[in-house]
């Protein structure tokens, strides 16, 4: 199972954790959603990788921004 690690910014507690751990859990294949509140790094365990878009669209709901994405 692959694992992305990109930084989303605008956290500021753990609710704000709890919302993106649970915006990106409800996507398709996904199987585990890691999020660091200090550094901002959001490792997401999936079973063929999210695209870009989708993790871009569920942090967004979460009300915060993908800052960086992995190079490919």
């Amino acid at each position: 199972m692959p694992a992305q690690t990109f930084k989303v910014t605008g956290m500021t507690c753990q609710h704000c954790v709890a919302s993106v751990q649970e915006e990106l859990g409800e996507l398709p294949e996904v199987t585990n959603v890691e999020v660091s509140l200090e550094s901002g790094d959001v490792t997401v365990t999936s079973e063929n990788g999210i695209s870009k878009e989708a993790a871009d669209a569920a942090v967004q709901e979460a009300g915060y921004t993908v800052a960086e994405w992995p190079q490919e």
